[in-house]
This record gives structure tokens, sequence and C-alpha cells, in this order.
């Protein structure tokens, strides 16, 4: 799915509303950001971790969507926006660790979209794909040894 100008708009507005509710100058909250999407009606839901709605937009090109595989599809849109809105987000009186996840209607993590650790941050977890394998493989080598 390629989002359109509005979209990122859109999605964008969202992410900025969230910021306004964690300004820099407040106590450091500890809390993780959750992402909904809804494709019947195309919201987009932000909520913190006791699920309290921290703003909703409607995301007009997500209405009704038939994108056989949503989720997978609207997670590289949401990705983008959260880097393009970085600097507001790192300012965020939120406590590290902290990431955006995005969840399903059952409120159970889809994907990990962005995590902030101090002095580490990963936008994109594929980078992360198949390193156990390679570390179990590495210590197998050297346990032969």
């Amino acid at each position: 799915m390629k989002a359109s100008q509005q979209t990122l708009q859109q999605v964008e507005r969202a992410l900025r509303k969230v910021a306004e509710k964690f300004p820099p100058s407040a106590d450091l909250l500890l809390t993780d950001i959750h992402l909904q999407v809804k494709p019947d009606s195309g919201e987009l839901l932000a909520f913190d971790d006791d699920m309290e709605e921290l703003t909703r937009v409607v995301v007009e090109q997500w209405i009704d969507s038939q994108e056989e595989n949503f989720y997978e599809a609207v997670t590289p849109i949401l990705k983008q926006c959260i880097a393009h809105m970085r600097p507001e987000i790192d300012k965020m009186s939120i406590l590290h660790p902290f990431s955006f996840v995005l969840i399903d209607e059952d409120r159970e993590t889809l994907y990990d979209l962005y995590l902030v650790d101090e002095d580490e941050m990963i936008l994109d977890t594929e980078l992360l794909k198949g390193l156990d394998d390679e570390l179990n493989q590495f210590l197998a080598q050297l346990l032969e040894e």
C-alpha cells in the first residue's frame, strides 16, 4: 500500500497529538504507546499502557480497506511517520526504554514500530531477524571445538 500525502499528514497529526500529551517539561512517566488501526473505519487510535485513549484520527485511505495483509501494509507507513517525527517523539516525557507498538483489536502486539533505550533506537526489527539462529549456530560451533 502506497500512502498518500494526506495519509502521512493524518498519521503525523495523531503522533503529534500523542507527543503533546507528554511535553518535555512534564514529569517522566513509565509507559509505552500502543497504536491500533481499524481497517473498517480507518481509525488510528493511540493508547498508553493503561489502555487509556490518547488520541484518535480517521485516515481516509484506510476506510473499508480491502488490503489482504492490512496490518503488514500499514506498518511501514507508521514506521515512516514515526521516523519523520523522531525529534518530537524523543523529547516526550516518557522514561526509557519505551516503544511504539502496533496492536490488534484484541490489544495483542502485532509489531514493534519503534524502540528507544537510552543510546539505542530501533526503527526496523527486520535487522534483528534471524539473530538468535546465528548466535545459536556460533555457540554450537564453539562448543564443538
